[in-house]
């Protein structure tokens, strides 16, 4: 695909942002087994998301971070994110790279992603065995840990674009839908792997004793889960570079040649738009030598466009967008905590104890008890997935919506209230409810949304309105993923708070329930379904 060498049965073609002005060429069908390779990314993603989300928290705590700041250190990736996703996003778009458009930044962003699992999973031994003084070992501590999590955050966070991109990028349209497939179920599966293995006790088997601690046992186990699955999924599917525009345009092909369609030539993290369903050719003949400082100047403006975009939007994407806030911020304030919830409140830990204490112990019982039943929320996840087709004729999005956020509530409050081993275990399920619908029901919304405007569109003029342009896909579905990082960083910036203010890790847990209820009457009230 990506030879340009004209043997004969090698099919290339070119990218997606230059295939359509300069002629299209479908690309081929790709076998169930490419697929299933790049769908590995998602899995070890998943994967060492799962050992974050069940260690991340005791390991702050271990080092000696103080209670009023360790919710701190998850405000630091949002923000970043919040501000340079669109940035990012547009900067592989625009990739000149021999390798292709997407997969450098894959390949950099995971090279990232190791680098803070490395350091927060292992700074405070590393610390331990350089520096003997105490004080500046605690400080030394701190610092490697809360940057170490800060750049795994920014890195798995912003990896998800770049390879949903490269997907789109080199499949048909059928082959995107069986592949998004593939990429839900890997999904699952990762996150449960991570959190079963994060749930065994460790000290008492000989590969803990070899390591040392729980934290390297499962350093080893991530970076060889992540090193693996990134190296099957890069070398899945070959990608064709992105070639020069002007190299590409035959020279008897006139400006009425130029058409295409504004989701193909500006889809992902794009704020350009194209009139009446055609081109500039000046604009694409400039190619990567446009050095026009207007032409610079918009390109670098994508945060800028996208709070606009936020604005802007019709009312019913903006409450759908509010509803996805609301959920994400209920969701994130329990599943951050959950593990350090099981160890302080259900089995009554003390976190802050000497390391070789009964407190402490029980308190990493607790911690290994919380991953298994992550683990349940990550399997049953995948499970109730595959049970919202079944539902949907008989509940609609709107039931399906609304008893995400009813159960995620009920069952917060319970385990608040009543604090118990087997029956904070048994409502792991529903946390697998509100993860499923999360993330399928707003796209789903967003979709029909979209579908409805296209309808209008038709109906008026056979251009698609009075100037041809449409909402872009990219911009809301960019608009909503930045609702999850907001979400982290109102869950970073009040928890911690909270907590310090009531004394007690169980106030995160009736916040998340209390937030999911208020959820449950804005998806009611609020939020637009279609019939």
């Amino acid at each position: 695909m990506g030879d340009s060498s004209g043997q004969p049965g090698i099919h290339t073609y070119k990218s997606l942002a230059e295939e359509g002005p300069f002629g299209s060429v479908e690309p081929p069908k790709r076998p169930t087994g490419s697929l299933v390779m790049h769908s590995m990314a998602m899995f070890g993603r998943e994967f060492c998301y799962a050992v974050e989300a069940a260690y991340v928290t005791p390991v702050l705590l271990s080092v000696g971070l103080p209670k009023s700041l360790y919710s701190m250190v998850w405000l630091l990736s949002p923000v970043l994110g919040f501000l340079l996703q669109p940035v990012v996003g547009l900067a592989s778009d625009h990739c000149r790279a021999r390798w292709g458009r997407r997969r450098p930044y894959i390949l950099t962003l995971g090279v990232v992603m190791l680098l803070g699992m490395a350091m927060y999973l292992n700074g405070d031994a590393i610390v331990s065995a350089l520096i003997a003084d105490p004080r500046t070992k605690l400080i030394w501590a701190i610092s490697i840990t809360m940057i170490g999590v800060v750049l795994f955050d920014f890195a798995a966070d912003f990896i998800d674009g770049p390879i949903k991109a490269y997907l789109f990028d080199v499949c048909t349209h059928r082959d995107k839908e069986r592949g998004l497939h593939y990429h839900a179920l890997f999904t699952g599966l990762g996150g449960a792997l991570g959190y079963l293995l994060g749930a065994i006790d460790w000290a008492h088997l000989e590969l803990g004793r070899l390591l040392g601690t729980e934290f390297q046992v499962m350093f080893f186990f991530s970076s060889l889960v992540l090193t693996l699955c990134f190296i099957i999924h890069l070398c899945s599917i070959p990608e064709a570079p992105l070639r020069d525009a002007a190299k590409d345009i035959p020279p008897q092909q006139g400006p009425q040649d130029l058409a295409l369609s504004s989701d193909r030539m500006y889809e992902y993290g794009s704020i350009e738009k194209v009139k009446n369903g055609y081109v500039n050719p000046e604009l694409a003949l400039q190619g990567e030598k446009n050095k026009n400082p207007a032409e610079q100047t918009r390109r670098t403006m994508t945060t800028k466009s996208l709070l606009r975009a936020l604005m802007s939007m019709p009312p019913h994407y903006r409450c759908l967008c509010v509803s996805h806030l609301i959920g994400w911020t209920a969701f994130l304030s329990n599943m951050l905590f959950f593990t350090d919830f099981m160890g302080q409140i259900v089995y009554h830990g003390d976190p802050y104890g000497a390391h070789n204490s009964t407190e402490f112990l029980i308190y990493q019982r607790g911690v290994e008890v919380g991953c298994w039943g992550l683990c349940i929320n990550s399997v049953f996840s995948s499970l109730y997935s595959y049970f919202q087709k079944a539902l949907v004729p008989y509940i609609g999005l709107k039931g399906l919506y609304f008893m995400g956020y009813l159960l995620f509530g009920l069952g917060t409050g319970v385990i608040g209230l009543f604090p118990n081993v087997y029956s904070t275990l048994v409502i792991c399920t529903l946390f697998g409810v509100m993860s499923s619908t999360l993330y399928t029901v707003p796209f789903n919304l967003i979709t029909a949304y979209h579908r409805e405007e296209q309808e209008k569109q038709r109906q008026q003029a056979p251009g698609g309105g009075p100037d041809g342009s449409t909402r872009g896909q990219g911009v809301d579905c960019a608009t909503l993923t930045c609702m999850v990082q907001l979400a982290q960083i109102l869950v970073g910036g009040g928890l911690g708070l909270l907590v310090n203010t009531a004394g007690s890790v169980v106030v995160v847990v009736i916040t998340a329930s209390a937030v999911a209820l208020i959820g449950c009457c804005f998806v009611a009230l609020f939020v637009r379904y279609m019939d």
